[in-house]
C-alpha cells in the first residue's frame, strides 16, 4: 500500500473496533450504469481521471489498511485502470443482479482477509475526500457505532464502515439496496456529519458529468 499514516485511536467501546483492528476497503466498480449513455460510466474521465480510479485512490491515500475492487462490467477495462495501485481485484459474475451482488463479494474479500471493519465506496463517486474514509474509521475504533456512514448539510452519503459482525447481513441483502436497509435501521448506526461534498456526488448519467466537470 501507499504509505498510510497511522491514527490515533481512542478506546474500545461495546460492539466497535479497537485500536488493532484491521480495517480494509472495497471499491464497488462491477455495475453497467444503465442510465449512463455512452459508454461505461466508471471509465468516464474527470481532470484527466477515470470515475472509478478516482474513486479507488481515495481509499488508496487514507488509512485503511487493505483494498479490493469489486469488478463485473466490462471487468478487464475496469481493472486494467486500476492496475498499478496497490489492491486486489475480485470479479462477480452476477453483477446484472443489482449492487447487492457486488456488496456480498465485497464481504467474502473482507471475511479472506479476516478484516474487522470494511469501508464500502461506490466506484462512481470521484470526489470523496481521503480525510473522511479516515473519519469513518476514527468514529468505529473509538466505540461510537459499528456502522458508520457520513452526512454532509443533513443528507447521508457514502462511502460507509461496517463492522464485521455486519458481515452475516450484508450476505443476504438483495437488488440495488446495498446496505442501506441496514444502515437505516440498525441501533448502532452513527452517522457523522463531514465537510465534504463529495459524499454525496455520484456520477450516474452524462448531465452528472458534464455538472461535475464545468
Amino acid at each position: 500500500m501507499a504509505d498510510r499514516s497511522d491514527m490515533a485511536r481512542a478506546v474500545d467501546g461495546p460492539d466497535s473496533g479497537t485500536e488493532a483492528d484491521t480495517i480494509g476497503g472495497v471499491v464497488l466498480a462491477a455495475g453497467k450504469g444503465t442510465r449512463f449513455e455512452g459508454g461505461n460510466k466508471l471509465l468516464a474521465d474527470v481532470e484527466g481521471t477515470p470515475i472509478v480510479r478516482r474513486a479507488a485512490e481515495t481509499l488508496y491515500r487514507s488509512s485503511v489498511d487493505d483494498i479490493v475492487a469489486v469488478v463485473g462490467h466490462e471487468a478487464d477495462r475496469v481493472a486494467a485502470v486500476l492496475a498499478d495501485l496497490d489492491l486486489s481485484v475480485r470479479s462477480n459474475e452476477n453483477y446484472a443482479a443489482g449492487q447487492s451482488a457486488s456488496v456480498r463479494t465485497g464481504v467474502d474479500a473482507a471475511r479472506d482477509a479476516d478484516w474487522d471493519a470494511t469501508v464500502f465506496m461506490l466506484g462512481d463517486m470521484p470526489f470523496v475526500r481521503p480525510l473522511t474514509v479516515d473519519t469513518l474509521r476514527t468514529v468505529y475504533v473509538t466505540g461510537d457505532g459499528s456502522i458508520v456512514a457520513p452526512t454532509y448539510e443533513g443528507q447521508r452519503g457514502n462511502p460507509v464502515l461496517f463492522g464485521r459482525q455486519h458481515y452475516d447481513a450484508l450476505s443476504t441483502v438483495s437488488g440495488d439496496r446495498g446496505g442501506r436497509e441496514l444502515i437505516e435501521n440498525h441501533e448502532n448506526t452513527v452517522f457523522v456529519d463531514v465537510d465534504d461534498p463529495g459524499v454525496t456526488r455520484d456520477i450516474d448519467s452524462k448531465t452528472d458529468l458534464e455538472w461535475a466537470t464545468e
